[in-house]
């Protein structure tokens, strides 16, 4: 199978802190992401739980989308907000 190049950026600090493990890991890290590239196509998913602090994924907010959705399924009329509440809510 042909081989590629796959050109990635980081931070410094991160990179060599990944080298590090990778080093202690006896592999290098081309060695450590074909692995990681392997088990995503494997396995069809991110071989690791992945979360957001972006508030756009609160609990408040995600209750509040929710509600809307089932609002609008159950065809109740949307949920109109203003700016200001939307933004209050965010902060909750």
């Amino acid at each position: 199978m042909a081989q590629v190049t796959f050109s990635i950026r980081m931070d410094e600090n991160l990179k060599r802190q990944f080298d590090a493990l990778c080093d202690d890991f006896g592999m290098n890290v081309t060695t450590a992401f074909t692995i990681f590239a392997k088990a995503v196509v494997r396995e069809r998913e991110i071989p690791f739980k992945i979360s957001s602090s972006d508030p756009f994924y609160s609990g408040a907010n995600l209750r509040h989308i929710m509600k809307g959705i089932n609002a609008f399924e159950s065809g109740q009329s949307g949920i109109e907000k203003t700016i200001d509440e939307l933004e209050e809510l965010a902060d909750e």
